[in-house]
């Protein structure tokens, strides 16, 4: 395919509606399901922190239910009521620190209750028997005297959920004295990745499920809704064609008026032009009579006579012209063979002495777009003037390749000079090895070949040696392709 070819297509396949409302439903599919899809794992992933968040602020609590400060001592039960704190590395974690904020009593005394406290600014008063073996963080949250913070932290290379909260112990006596401590909750991430990790699996499954079912139900419900304009354009290509003369089937109000117009149009074309077939049948027949009648008379010079005969082939050729119907071929069409056929019986009769040969290669396919008399004429002139001309062989060609159909004429005779070719068109003019007729059969085949926007050349046949008659035409609206 050729570079304009191939944007020809490209801008046939954005012009067609069908193409315009699948490409739609697909983007509207693609873009909004993968969205969809986003929107629900995040929402998911919320609600979960959300839980686990509500979870972690339960243990606190319990925790800090558990916690009592004496003197400036912090003082913690062996075991706390939910197990998992009392399972080593159980994943569950409980800490409490303390933040550092001079070098007075307090922090001596919680560095005495911490020996693992590191050098960052709080010292861990107390933890889980849960968290032994692990490494104490490098920082933890202290948000501000009893406010809460939910965040997510890396420990030993995992990440962790914590829920931290601030409080403050008051000491008996002294009620300026405080013990301020934050108690850290710690959960690893493993249960919430595998929530989010299965439930988006089947998510982002039955979304694919789902995507596969609307494209299926998008595509049935559009060649649903366009099937009235493939019966359509099917019905104007059996008319095209010439399988048939109307628009028959019954199609949705919008379709009815258009349908309804074009068949009012074909009637009304197909009557206007019979009346005017009939009306130039008149004429020719009110014309030729007085001409016979002149023509019969004896004693005629022969200048009158001559005169006479051209006056009868310009009659025949004009009203040969005005009866074309290459105006009306978008919607004639008629199968060449059936034409090809009823010629080749009817020349080979003619032709006996001596015998003609005619062969006949001829696609089964091709359609001449236009009326079959036109056809019939074109065919019928060059034929018969090929077998004038063949010694005892003609050939007959049609092919159609690219939307071209191609009619090829070919004879064994002596062929037409590179002069003669331009003037064998010319009313009155005949090649020498024309032994009859009046020299407008050609002619009459130029003008109409000229009218479907044809195109007629004559050359040497390689084949058979004698002259070569070529018409190309369109099939598709009757244009040549140069």
């Amino acid at each position: 395919m050729n570079g304009k070819g191939g944007k020809d297509f490209k801008l046939n396949v954005l012009n067609s509606l069908k193409v315009r409302l699948i490409a739609s439903a697909l983007l509207l599919i693609l873009v909004l399901m993968p969205l969809i899809g986003l929107t629900l794992n995040d929402a998911f992933k919320m609600q979960i922190k959300s839980a686990l968040k509500n979870e972690l602020s339960a243990y606190l609590y319990s925790v800090l239910a558990s916690t009592e400060v004496d003197n400036n001592q912090l003082l913690m039960p062996e075991q706390l009521l939910e197990n998992q704190f009392n399972v080593i590395q159980s994943g569950l974690y409980a800490l409490i620190s303390i933040t550092k904020l001079d070098d007075s009593g307090s922090t001596e005394k919680a560095s005495q209750l911490a020996p693992e406290s590191n050098q960052a600014a709080f010292a861990i008063a107390w933890h889980s028997d849960s968290f032994l073996g692990l490494a104490v963080p490098g920082e933890l949250p202290h948000p501000a005297t009893g406010k809460s913070e939910f965040s997510e932290m890396a420990l030993a290379g995992q990440g962790y959920f914590i829920y931290s909260l601030s409080v403050s112990f008051a000491q008996p006596g002294n009620a300026d004295e405080q013990f301020p401590i934050t108690i850290h909750i710690l959960k690893d991430q493993a249960d919430f990745q595998q929530q989010a990790k299965l439930f988006s699996r089947q998510l982002w499954k039955w979304l694919l499920i789902l995507m596969v079912l609307l494209i299926i139900v998008q595509s049935a419900w559009l060649l649903w809704t366009l099937k009235p304009l493939a019966s359509f354009t099917q019905e104007l290509s059996d008319i095209e064609h010439g399988r048939a003369k109307q628009l028959t089937e019954v199609y949705p109000v919008e379709l009815q008026a258009v349908a309804r117009q074009l068949n009012t149009l074909l009637n009304t074309e197909q009557s206007q032009r019979k009346r005017y077939r009939n009306a130039l049948a008149d004429l020719a027949h009110s014309l030729k009579t007085p001409l016979a009648v002149i023509r019969s008379q004896k004693g005629l010079s022969r200048a009158v006579s001559e005169q006479v005969s051209i006056i009868n082939n310009i009659i025949g050729h004009q009203l040969k012209r005005a009866q074309t119907a290459a105006g009306s071929s978008w919607y004639l069409g008629v199968k060449i063979t059936s034409v090809a056929d009823k010629l080749v019986r009817s020349l080979a009769k003619i032709y006996r002495e001596p015998q003609i040969v005619i062969e006949q290669n001829v696609d089964q396919q091709a359609v001449f777009k236009g009326d079959e008399s036109d056809l019939m004429e074109i065919l019928g002139n060059v034929l018969d003037n090929a077998c004038k001309a063949a010694k005892s062989q003609v050939l007959l060609t049609v092919s159609t390749a690219e939307d071209c159909l191609v009619i090829i004429v070919e004879d064994d005779g002596k062929g037409i000079s590179a002069q003669q070719r331009t003037q064998i068109f010319e009313r009155g003019m005949r090649a020498d090895s024309y032994q009859q007729g009046h020299g407008i059969g050609l002619a009459i085949v130029g003008d109409l070949v000229a009218s479907y926007n044809g195109q007629l050349s004559v050359a040497q046949s390689e084949k058979l040696g004698g002259a070569k008659f070529k018409f190309s035409f369109n099939e598709s609206c009757g244009i040549l392709h140069p």
